[in-house]
């Protein structure tokens, strides 16, 4: 074993171990599809979407498409083994290309029908919010 860890070392070396490397993904799917997607307050496109992240962590989520409630929320990518540190020097370096793909599905929830009662509890939900939100601003 000591033996192949410096070969496939300078093997990486030699061939610049930048041809290959590491490739690290996202993809975001949607019940319906052709939600309109923000990563972190960057517009990436339309459900399905696949799009490039460099860091692993929580990332702000938001989907919205027209006649669906939007969709706010905080996904986490976690780090594979292949990423920890020392261990990611050979995949980067290897002759071969290591791939991190992440897929997260969401499912929109359509908005209640104007008028029905659903329409009618979620105004007076809103109304409440911002009579709250006015109150507390006046007496701080």
């Amino acid at each position: 074993m000591r033996r192949k860890v410096p070969a496939l070392l300078a093997t990486g070396l030699v061939t610049g171990g930048c041809s290959t490397g590491i490739e690290r993904t996202i993809t975001i799917t949607s019940e319906p599809p052709g939600a309109l997607v923000h990563l972190n307050e960057t517009e990436i496109g339309r459900t399905p979407v696949t799009t490039e992240f460099r860091f692993f962590g929580v990332y702000d989520v938001r989907l919205s498409r027209e006649g669906y409630e939007p969709l706010a929320t905080a996904k986490e990518t976690h780090v594979p083994i292949w990423e920890y540190p020392v261990i990611d020097l050979l995949a980067i370096l290897a002759p071969w290309q290591v791939k991190t793909a992440i897929k997260w599905d969401f499912e929109l929830e359509p908005e209640p029908e104007p008028g029905t009662a659903a329409a009618i509890e979620a105004e007076q939900d809103l109304l409440e919010r911002a009579k709250s939100l006015r109150d507390a601003s006046r007496g701080g």
